[in-house]
């Protein structure tokens, strides 16, 4: 996801701190929203799925499921996001905020929260016209104003607004929350007064207000949607003459698109392989095929982090299923705490590619890239980085103590394979249902998260009732959360492009010595440091618009040049001192970042090996389509 595709835990959000000022608890007045996200999210996948029974078994689609869908899932998005806010779980960055001095960080942190409540309040009455102007529109199938659907928006940012103004008055520093206001008012006024100078410099204004206040931002800890709304909207203020209204309409057609439908399914189905144990079945089978030979154990979680990616789409919910899994055993071996986490981290990083990968569906999604073609050729592409890694993880195991590790017997092996089976079906049908064109990745999610329902209830345990609405709300509201960074960073790359920025990119880059390969080396380093700072899907939605016709101008296949900037965009991700997905990494191991740095630069110089193979060898990404 994503991406950050965080599971419902701030401390891993926010790179292994806790936030300063956060309240306790959630708030309970929130109870009905969380039941009505829930509900949403099950009315989306219920429609979905009858849309498919309807469609491939009775020949009949339904006309409306889509609409029926795509109003449950903004609604859902929108109501997922406030509950991001209220459990803390939108993705911010920081890493910056512990550096400073305690009584600092908490003034920045809560400048940040004040902030993000005026970013609201200016919002939602625009918001409310904008949902206004879409009951002039009706919708073909169900007939229904288009503000039915639109009313998402405003109630989503009311929520958000009054959930974030109680954060911000908890905290009594009324000597910041005032401050922050007037200096704020005083900014603005400023700014009005020099408009026309601002608006004379053109371009100019790019990395004033998208670059440097973002950058500044996401420094003391904004969340990152909110560090693109924020930079998008004083842009469009005082350097443009575009109005407010445009960035709502682009936020609600970032947030919209119905391939995006499967983001929340598939976050959904990584839930359900942690609740039933699915993960830990095939972690035990590799473990009995190839834990017996000289750094098996490595070799078993690079598989299992292959195999179970295949299923889950989330990187924290593989890591957060192999680690237990294996780290004690290879523990005994004589891996040390910090090696396994940085082969854990960069697994992780390896395996992004694979199938169900909510970057790739995000990708396919604001790019128009086949998602089919992109599921296909990320298979092939985590199989690369998979052989430069257990090649580097074999070199380094040439001293492993083996002494007392016995060959599991074929008994053994045959009942892991028996337990495991149900659950080793899922990526491969996701694969070829997806790649084969049999189904959208949206109906091959349904159909996965119906079949890991059933398979768990009957083969490993089952779910408690309780424990499915819990996970039910946790996947809205991390979905939200991504959602939410999808729809900001659609208006921030909106601005970019309407700037003219696309154009003057495309014509340096043309004008360059080297053609497609000074571009593909400068689309690597671009997305490396991306990939460090904003995460995934944020630096997918911002540049893919403008890099892939760049690209295909320049002769690079789509799914080539798709292939490329993901892997790189990974390993960006799980780089320190930034990489969010480091710390992620560390928090799910329990080891300090600091020990893990000095281990973690072998995998990550492995991974740009293969990184700069995929980039020079176009036959790896398009081999199997």
């Amino acid at each position: 996801m994503q991406v950050t595709e965080l599971q419902p835990d701030s401390e891993l959000a926010l790179g292994g701190i806790e936030s300063l000022a956060q309240p306790k608890r959630a708030e309970r007045w929130m109870r009905p929203i969380e039941i009505l996200a829930a509900g949403l999210l099950l009315v989306m996948i219920v429609t979905v799925l009858a849309n498919v029974f309807f469609r491939y078994v009775l020949a009949t689609p339904l006309i409306w499921g889509d609409e029926v869908a795509s109003i449950s899932f903004i609604w859902m998005a929108m109501l997922g996001a406030a509950l991001a806010v209220d459990r803390h779980e939108h993705m911010r960055l920081t890493v910056f905020l512990p550096l400073l001095p305690e009584r600092i960080a908490r003034i920045a942190e809560t400048a940040g929260q004040v902030l993000v409540c005026l970013l609201l309040l200016r919002l939602l009455p625009v918001a409310v016209e904008y949902a206004y102007e879409e009951s002039f529109v009706t919708s073909p199938a169900l007939g229904l104003p288009m503000s039915w659907r639109a009313a998402a928006l405003p109630t989503g940012i009311a929520l958000m607004a009054v959930l974030t103004l109680i954060a911000v008055l908890r905290t009594r520093d009324w000597g910041t929350i005032l401050g922050t206001i007037l200096i704020t008012a005083l900014v603005t006024a400023l700014f009005f007064q020099i408009r026309p100078a601002l608006l004379g410099i053109g371009n100019w204004n790019l990395p004033i207000f998208l670059g440097l206040f973002v950058v500044i931002l996401l420094g003391i800890g904004v969340p990152i949607a909110f560090c693109f709304a924020l930079g998008t909207l004083s842009y469009l203020t005082f350097a443009t003459s575009a109005p407010v209204f445009v960035m709502v309409g682009r936020i609600d057609e970032g947030m919209s698109s119905l391939i995006l439908l499967s983001v929340p399914v598939f976050v959904l189905l990584g839930c359900i392989l942690d609740a039933t144990g699915m993960g830990k079945a095939i972690v035990n089978f590799l473990a009995s095929l190839f834990g017996h030979v000289k750094a098996g154990m490595s070799y078993v979680l690079l598989g299992s982090m292959f195999l179970v990616s295949g299923i889950s789409g989330s990187k924290v919910s593989d890591m957060a299923t192999v680690a237990p899994a294996l780290f004690p055993e290879m523990r005994r071996r004589g891996h040390s705490a910090p090696e396994m986490t940085a082969l854990l981290a960069t697994g992780a990083a390896m395996a992004d590619t694979v199938p169900p990968s909510i970057v790739l569906i995000v990708l396919g999604s604001v790019a128009g890239v086949s998602i089919a073609g992109l599921f296909t050729s990320g298979f092939a592409i985590a199989m690369v980085l998979l052989v430069v890694l257990a090649l580097l993880a074999r070199w380094k195991a040439r001293k492993e103590d083996m002494s007392g590790v016995r060959r599991a017997t074929l008994p053994m092996i045959l009942k892991a394979a028996v337990i495991a089976a149900p659950a080793l079906v899922l990526p491969f049908m996701i694969r070829s249902l997806v790649g084969g064109g049999v189904a959208t990745a949206t109906e091959v999610s349904t159909i996965a998260v119906l079949y890991a329902y059933i398979i768990g209830a009957i083969l490993y345990g089952g779910i408690p009732l309780k424990a499915t609405g819990k996970m039910l709300v946790e996947t809205a509201a991390m979905s939200g959360a991504i959602l939410l960074i999808l729809g900001a960073a659609s208006s921030m790359a909106w601005g970019l492009t309407q700037s003219g920025f696309a154009r003057d990119l495309m014509n340096l880059v043309t004008g360059l010595p080297g053609g497609w390969i000074v571009f593909m080396l400068a689309s690597m380093v671009i997305f490396l440091v991306l990939g460090c700072v904003l995460e995934g899907l944020p630096a997918i939605v911002l540049l893919a618009p403008i890099m892939f016709p760049i690209a295909r101008g320049l002769g690079i296949h789509d799914i080539h040049y798709a292939m490329v900037i993901v892997t790189a965009m990974n390993i960006g991700l799980m780089a320190p001192p930034i990489g969010i997905g480091f710390y992620i990494a560390c928090k799910i191991a329990n080891v300090p970042a600091e020990q893990v740095m000095i281990k973690i630069w072998p995998y990550l110089a492995a991974l740009l090996i293969g990184l700069l193979a995929i980039a020079a060898v176009p036959w790896f990404s398009t081999a199997l389509l």
